[in-house]
């Protein structure tokens, strides 16, 4: 088989995996995006792994290695990100990307500051 087919595929993975990050509001879709973009890393590094271990003669699966060690972070990114998604959707009531920024923003406008250091001090005192 040519290396041309899985680096085409995972040229086309990663470009769904990018537009998906792009496009999508939903932040559990963006954390699936992100593991499609992960997966077509994988598919290349097993390519070219095996593509270069026909031409050398001592083979040593660097390429696999670094497909298990993307596949370990990927299962610790999502199990983290799914968490910190979850606990927001619990204290928000919405996972919508935009929404969540919208109100972040808004939350910081509603504080009033104090002026200078003399302010600070009468408002604590």
């Amino acid at each position: 088989m040519h290396l041309a087919y899985p680096a085409v595929l995972s040229a086309l993975l990663f470009c769904t995996g990018l537009y998906g990050v792009l496009a999508r509001r939903n932040a559990i879709l963006v954390l699936m995006s992100v593991e499609l973009m992960l997966n077509a890393v994988n598919l290349n590094l097993v390519a070219f792994d095996v593509w270069l271990s026909r031409t050398a003669e001592e083979t040593l699966h660097s390429g696999q290695a670094l497909t298990l060690f993307t596949i370990a972070i990927a299962a610790a990114e999502i199990g983290i990100g799914l968490a910190i998604v979850l606990a927001v959707y619990r204290n928000r009531g919405t996972a919508d990307i935009d929404k969540l920024r919208d109100t972040a923003e808004g939350h910081e406008t509603d504080v009033p500051e104090a002026g200078t250091a003399a302010e600070k001090a009468e408002a604590t005192a």
